[in-house]
């Protein structure tokens, strides 16, 4: 069987376009381009014959098919030939289970989808992998590109950085100095990308990328280019499947860009659309305080929306004021019932602090989602007994200079950390090592 994709006009103009031309918007009304495919043709699979293939590739080391992403390769970019995909083995990660942090918000069912388990520690390898394979392609069939490029706020210039060095491309980004983790800094710079600190936010770098790209030599890798959605959508299909193809009731998904929440609604929609699941899961958008315009345009009915000037979070990487996708995210959450909250610098830490104890490692924005679902239990809009996928976008690794600043009492916004943890310094003396344990276990009430 023969499967088909295209890029089409999200305004509904007449039209395709090839997904190996050089393209991210509408040459008709400039609006943005998404991946659409044939679903004829995917149709003539059964939905039990998709989810046995599916299930057959999944985890396995035949090229390119052990990777999540290209798993799902006649769904996500079935024309690439197989010798142009550069995978470093995406998606598949752990779903966790969150049962004692679920249980401390009266919740029951409560799941951490972690994505930062990753080659470069973020979801964006899992878009990454399908535009770089795409541009290697582009190059065999006999266009020149110098470069591919982007604007980051760290996580989407490690991936497209690491991906790049494994084509064998030259990878130019465009970062807000002084805005990122040195561990996301340093990812770029160590594959031997072209790293451009600008004194602006990510908003400036990114007016800046697209002016860049108009370049006939250059291709564009942030969201706006829809072949990093095809990707990205592959995490909602994990999902399904690692729970044996059930749909979860909530999914709450840190927003910035906004590509993450239409990926999201992309898979489920297409899940049933051919028929392997028979529900869609509500959605929910969680934005920091500091840059919340789709939050303030939810507030307000989604009836407009006013891109606004991003203040600085710990959450850096979705300090994001005028994101490229809100089109997309808004029509999203329209058609899954979805709800957009916000979290303040103390709610975010404080919510990943929490986590933190119980067992997990949370990055800022996972905090930002995190302190979403906090919210929404209280207010008994998500109760027990419904299931909840959190998507952690980020390993918190990347993120040590933000949890030290929490446990030190030194995060900005952040006046009274609820959960902070300090080291005991002790002599070195045995009796005066029980009793720094005798007084600490009396303060937690002997419970961790």
């Amino acid at each position: 069987m023969a499967y088909g994709a295209a890029f089409r006009c999200i305004a509904g103009c007449a039209g395709e376009h090839s997904l190996f031309d050089v393209i991210y918007r509408c040459p008709r009304c400039g609006d943005l381009l998404e991946v659409v495919h044939d679903l004829g043709a995917l149709r003539a699979r059964s939905a039990a014959a998709w989810m046995r293939l599916f299930d057959e590739r999944w985890l396995r080391t035949a090229w390119p098919y052990g990777s999540s992403v290209w798993g799902k390769k006649e769904w996500v970019c079935p024309a690439i030939a197989d010798e142009s995909i550069v995978s470093m083995f995406e998606g598949s990660t752990n779903l966790f289970w969150a049962e004692r942090y679920g249980r401390l918000l009266g919740l029951d069912d409560v799941w951490v989808k972690q994505c930062g388990q990753s080659h470069t520690g973020s979801f964006k390898d899992l878009g990454m992998t399908v535009l770089v394979s795409v541009v290697r392609e582009i190059v065999r069939r006999g266009r020149a590109v110098r470069a591919v490029c982007c604007a980051s706020t760290g996580d989407t210039s490690a991936a497209l950085a690491a991906y790049c060095a494994a084509a064998g491309l030259v990878a130019v980004v465009f970062l807000p100095r002084g805005k990122v983790s040195s561990a996301q800094l340093l990812q770029p710079l160590a594959n031997g990308a072209l790293v451009l600190a600008l004194d602006t936010d990510f908003d400036g770098c990114m007016a800046i990328v697209q002016r860049f790209a108009e370049r006939d030599d250059v291709y564009l890798a942030n969201s706006m280019n829809s072949l990093r959605i095809e990707g990205q959508k592959t995490v909602s299909i994990d999902v399904v499947q690692q729970f044996d193809w059930e749909v979860p009731d909530w999914v709450i998904v840190p927003g910035g860009n906004l590509g993450n929440v239409s990926a999201l609604g992309k898979g489920f929609a297409l899940m049933r659309a051919l028929g392997l699941v028979a529900k869609l899961p509500r959605l929910v958008v969680a934005q920091a305080e500091a840059a919340n315009p789709l939050y303030l345009a939810y507030r307000a009915g989604f009836e407009s929306f006013a891109p606004v000037a991003a203040r600085p979070t710990a959450a850096s990487a979705i300090q994001i004021g005028n994101p490229v996708s809100v089109r997309k995210a808004i029509r999203v959450l329209q058609e899954f019932d979805g709800i957009v909250e916000q979290a303040s610098e103390a709610e975010l830490a404080d919510a990943a602090a929490r986590a933190d104890l119980t067992g997990m490692y949370c990055d800022p924005h996972t905090g930002v989602a995190l302190a979403a679902l906090e919210k929404l239990a209280a207010r008994g809009t998500i109760r027990k007994g419904e299931r909840v996928v959190v998507i952690s976008t980020a390993n918190g690794l990347k993120f040590t200079e933000f949890k030290a600043r929490y446990h030190e009492g030194l995060l900005s916004g952040v006046e009274a950390p609820r959960f902070a943890n300090r080291p005991v310094e002790v002599a070195a003396d045995y009796d005066a090592v029980v009793e720094a344990f005798e007084r600490s276990t009396a303060a937690r009430g002997g419970v961790a």
